[in-house]
């Protein structure tokens, strides 16, 4: 199976490296907003879109009289900045069609032009890019070095691009990379439901939590101060610029908090859940299969050239490289913990712009980050060999009785614990677990009858009534409200 996926890991530069990285930042930037300005004249006169390589050419010719300064960067930053500018046009316009035909709602999303008061910005490079353990070789910066020793691999993979960016006054690379691995066997276990919530971040039916470390709401007392630290400043002065270089480290570390909870948790429960011991016998023995680790030469060009030998690299650094080589090697999955892996993983399908509608709990729904945490767990789940279901919008995971399938009329959000109604049941159970072992009872054999059917897929095709009045005893349910309206706008109240 090939995978085309990146490695982010910061860089450790000095100021001549950081001015040049502005540089390219800089040129991207002013590429992008001139390629915009340059596609608005050509549409308003012609009625024609003008593409990337064409506005390409004419930035070239500008270099030589109006715009010298570009010769000092990468041709590929502004290169690559026109061909993202394409890329948001054509999807400006395809929301577009899309409106019209009544498949999109909200704004159809046009491009904005760029400043450097939402930061300094990114650029992309392509072409001769070498990565060695410390360090890598960009085109027209040169050797920088790494923060992290051995994250990025340095052989079996194809080098696509790397993108330099900078946050809050950190500059971080993210490498794009082409990598043969071996097809994943799929899991065997039984499916597990996810449940995804505030005060958990999720709950799965085989009683695993992912904790909620509410990275904004743990912060909001030191960001108040902050922005108020700052509006007292004077316009113009340093203290004005050192306020503003706090607030944004404080807004990047909840960032990188907040992401940091998200990959654990989706990369635990997508993985098989290994025992201390086990673990470390699967790492010794990975370690034991893997030759020992070298400097990467950077080969060199012309016929005549002799092949150089390959130094080994100091004791400290191999042992930092092996430990990553190691590292990875453990995230596949193997034949061995395919009685650990579940076959099935499913998620629910939520609406979460329907449920920050509540002003009350908008801001703790989106610091969980419900989005990124479906997009996550979509593209582990086909990493491991695990199938990846969504339950329907409609479904009542909270409202409906794991033990006997009576689904309550209603169920407000203080109420932490199931209680059935049915007198022959009387389950009393958590409300996220009981959620977790309905999502987990969705995907039954395909020889068993059932409306199981309606609720898998995507998500988009509408449950029918008559499949969820099966699921009750009484054969009278009620759909549930807010927490997966799509399109209403009086579902304000969250329930499940």
């Amino acid at each position: 199976m090939r995978l085309t996926r990146g490695y982010r890991t910061e860089l450790d530069l000095n100021h001549k490296q950081i001015t040049a990285c502005k540089k390219h930042a800089g040129a991207a930037r002013y590429a992008y907003n001139w390629g915009l300005r340059r596609k608005q004249e050509v549409y308003q006169t012609t009625g024609r879109r003008i593409s990337a390589m064409e506005l390409h050419r004419e930035l070239n010719q500008l270099k030589q009289t109006e715009l010298p300064w570009m010769y000092e960067v990468s041709k590929a930053a502004p290169q690559e900045a026109l061909r993202d500018l394409d890329k948001a046009m054509r999807n400006f316009f395809r929301r577009v069609q899309l409106k019209k035909e009544g498949k999109w709602k909200g704004p159809p999303g046009y491009p904005k032009y760029k400043t450097k008061r939402q930061g300094l910005g990114s650029f992309r490079l392509t072409g001769s890019i070498h990565v060695c353990e410390k360090a890598i070789d960009l085109p027209r910066l040169g050797r920088l070095r790494l923060k992290e020793c051995g994250y990025v691999p340095t052989s079996g993979v194809n080098v696509l691009s790397a993108t330099v960016s900078e946050e809050a006054g950190r500059w971080f690379v993210s490498i794009q990379v082409e990598e043969e691995v071996p097809d994943p066997p799929a899991g065997t276990s039984e499916p597990i439901g996810v449940d995804v919530g505030i005060n958990r971040l999720a709950q799965c039916s085989d009683g695993r939590v992912v904790e909620n470390p509410k990275a904004l709401r743990s912060e909001l007392k030191r960001l108040k101060r902050l922005h108020r630290r700052l509006s007292r400043r004077e316009k113009g002065s340093k203290n004005r610029a050192k306020a503003r270089v706090k607030l944004a480290r404080k807004y990047a570390r909840i960032a990188h908090v907040r992401r940091d909870a998200l990959h654990k948790g989706t990369s635990a429960l997508t993985r098989a859940p290994l025992a201390l011991e086990e673990r470390a016998a699967r790492k010794a023995e990975i370690a034991a299969s893997l030759p020992e680790p070298k400097t990467k030469v950077k080969p060199r060009k012309g016929k005549r050239s002799k092949p150089v030998e390959v130094p080994s690299l100091p004791e400290k650094i191999a042992k930092q490289v092996k430990a990553k080589q190691v590292k990875r090697l453990l995230r596949l999955a193997q034949l061995s913990d395919v009685l650990l892996r579940p076959a099935v993983v499913v998620l629910e399908d939520l609406h979460v712009d329907g449920m920050k509608r509540n002003r009350k709990l908008a801001l703790s729904i989106s610091d969980v980050g419900l989005g990124e945490f479906r997009r996550q767990m979509t593209y582990k789940t086909a990493w491991q060999g695990e199938a990846l279901l969504l339950a329907d919008r409609w479904f009542p995971s909270t409202k409906r009785c794991s033990g006997c399938g009576n689904v309550k009329e209603d169920m407000d959000l203080s109420k932490r614990i199931y209680v059935c109604e049915n007198p022959a049941c009387g389950l009393v159970i958590d409300r996220d677990v009981n959620a977790a072992l309905n999502l987990a009872a969705l995907p039954k054999p395909v020889n068993q009858p059932g409306p199981y059917r309606e609720f898998l897929g995507k998500g988009e095709t509408p449950v029918e009534k008559g499949a969820l009045a099966d699921l009750s005893q009484d054969g009278s349910v009620k759909l549930p409200s807010a927490k997966q309206e799509p399109n209403t706008d009086d579902g304000l109240s969250i329930k499940g």
